[in-house]
């Protein structure tokens, strides 16, 4: 007898399942693989499914997930600032795999077009990529990922949604990875000028990528509302303001929000200080 094939959402819940960083992202880049050579017609096709995803994906022993007013602040000017910079990095970017994995896995009951699948399977193996050069960056520097504490609170954004894919894409890809796009130039200038080209290069790939994983959230953001006949931006603001904690933080990326679908009127009127008229 033959064994069947595991369903798209069985390969997430895989993912979300697996503990360790390195075996998670292979596994996560593997199932990616499948995925893609299916969508080609190169492999049998593989059906969405239905899975009961973890409410917290498997995590290894290391790093220890402290608070973040109990994370320690270290001046990214030093040898182990820049350490704990990577290091903070590695740890965004492997919850960003679980994200993916999760948004694919958790709504499964939501009919949507198997394009939705395509954009979240490539941005989950687009984030085990920049995990894997965070870690040979820190590795390069006899450090790992685990060696320092990390932020315990990265995985609220999705506890808060679970039952919510329009304030998941909202609060995850449209203000969490949009901020993104706002301080990774500014990590890339630490680096060049500590001359640290293999964290440079690392850092500029993931900039370039992350804007696709905004666009992606922007874009089925705006299919739902249209599906459903209701006004994207007040949408928009109701979502972040349920569950987003707190107001959001210029200065913005103004352009490469644009270039991901993000026009100033959606985030301006969330943040903390006044909006542009532009923006209003």
């Amino acid at each position: 007898m033959t064994q069947s094939r595991p369903t798209l959402a069985q390969m997430a819940t895989e993912v979300l399942n697996c503990a360790d960083g390195r075996a998670k992202t292979a596994l996560s880049r593997a199932h990616a693989a499948a995925w893609r050579a299916a969508r080609a017609g190169k492999a049998p096709e593989i059906a969405i499914g239905s899975a009961a995803p973890p409410l917290h994906p498997a995590r290894p022993d290391q790093p220890a997930l402290l608070h973040p007013r109990e994370v320690p602040k270290r001046k990214p000017g030093s040898p182990q600032g820049r350490i704990a910079l990577l290091h903070a990095v590695a740890h965004i970017e492997l919850n960003a795999v679980d994200l993916h994995w999760d948004i694919i896995a958790r709504f499964t009951h939501v009919p949507m077009p198997l394009g939705f699948y395509d954009d979240w399977v490539k941005s989950a193996d687009e984030e085990s990529k920049h995990f894997n050069l965070m870690c040979d960056c820190l590795e390069s520097l006899d450090s790992h990922y685990g060696a320092l504490p990390a932020h315990a609170g990265m995985w609220r954004a999705a506890e808060d949604t679970k039952d919510d894919l329009m304030g998941r894409l909202a609060v995850v890809p449209m203000v969490l990875e949009a901020r993104g796009l706002d301080v990774t130039p500014g990590m890339i200038a630490i680096f060049r000028k500590a001359g640290m080209q293999q964290a440079i290069d690392a850092l500029e790939e993931i900039y370039a990528e992350e804007v696709g994983h905004v666009a992606y959230g922007a874009k089925w953001f705006n299919f739902l509302c249209g599906r459903d006949n209701l006004d994207p931006k007040a949408e928009f603001h109701t979502l972040v303001q349920t569950y987003f904690h707190g107001a959001l933080k210029p200065p913005f990326n103004e352009e490469k929000r644009a270039d991901a679908g993000l026009p100033p009127d959606f985030y301006w009127p969330l943040a903390d200080g006044e909006a542009p008229a532009y923006a209003r």
